[in-house]
């Protein structure tokens, strides 16, 4: 086995931050000093290496010097550390509005994943593939996000299987909260599969089946619409594309969830929009 030096393109504050975080968990569990393979500083670099560049997590862990079962330990300890200082929806809308932006942006994700055996019975009475997303014609798991106008996402919801509706996923975890905030002026904006979601969450008009033109003013307002929204939806690859642990997962699919906001969280760091 042959050992090389490699760089990781994360702030070393970033990886302080991190650390801090892991200490404080293992103060909190009750650790022992020196009971554990690595310090909190290698572990925060273990996890950001992982998040960063998507490495199987046993090599990985070899090349820190901990075995299989190690490294799958303080992987998902990294995770779930970050995992909890994702915001809450309605806090972070809140924070949203006080910085004086008039909209936010609610878009949906299908994170590709191994093929998982987990059935359900469709709408249509039949047994499918709970994971299986028709939207990507692949094996996933739906998260939904809010942006920022400027792109920036600033909550990620949890995952349900890729079966689903991105409007139902957001039934489930996002409509009510952006109800909320569309009542106190800071109304969503979404693209067509969000139809019918409700008051306070616009979408582009679609055309009328029986092939008759929209009208001038209805064209004016999509085309609005989608100069309004397009820039948001660059906050769902800032998550993907900056994070690729984002781009496949091999874990169990129910964990996307935890990585997409412990994502977020690193994104916000980078950033500098973690609240202080």
């Amino acid at each position: 086995m042959i050992a090389y030096r490699a760089m990781l393109d994360v702030p070393r504050e970033l990886v302080a931050y991190v650390a801090r975080l892991l200490a404080d968990e293992r103060r909190a569990r009750g650790t022992r000093r020196g009971s554990r393979a690595l310090t909190c500083w290698r572990q925060a670099l273990f996890a950001l290496v992982w998040f960063r560049k998507r490495e199987d997590i046993a090599v990985l862990g070899a090349g820190f010097g901990i075995s299989r079962a190690t490294a799958y330990r303080y992987h998902d300890e990294a995770v779930s550390v970050l995992a909890a200082q994702a915001p809450q929806l309605p806090e972070a809308l809140q924070r949203v509005q006080s910085e004086g932006w008039t909209f936010v942006i609610l878009d949906g994700k299908v994170v590709d994943t191994d093929r998982c055996a987990e059935t359900k019975i469709s709408k249509k009475g039949k047994v499918i593939d709970a994971w299986y997303a028709g939207k990507t014609h692949d094996f996933g798991g739906n998260v939904q996000a809010v942006m920022r106008p400027d792109g920036l996402p600033i909550w990620v919801s949890e995952v349900e299987p890729g079966s689903a509706h991105d409007l139902t996923v957001a039934r489930q975890h996002a409509l009510g909260a952006l109800y909320a905030a569309a009542a106190r002026g800071l109304p969503t904006l979404a693209d067509p599969g969000y139809d019918g979601a409700g008051i306070g969450v616009h979408t582009p008009l679609k055309q009328p089946a029986d092939g008759r033109q929209l009208d001038v003013d209805t064209r004016t307002y999509n085309m609005l619409l989608r100069s309004l929204r397009c820039l948001g939806e660059r906050g769902l690859a800032l998550l993907t594309q900056g994070w690729r642990a984002l781009q496949h997962v091999t874990a169990s699919p129910s964990r996307i969830g935890d990585l997409a906001k412990a994502a977020l969280v690193l994104t916000h760091f980078e950033h500098r929009y973690l609240s202080r």
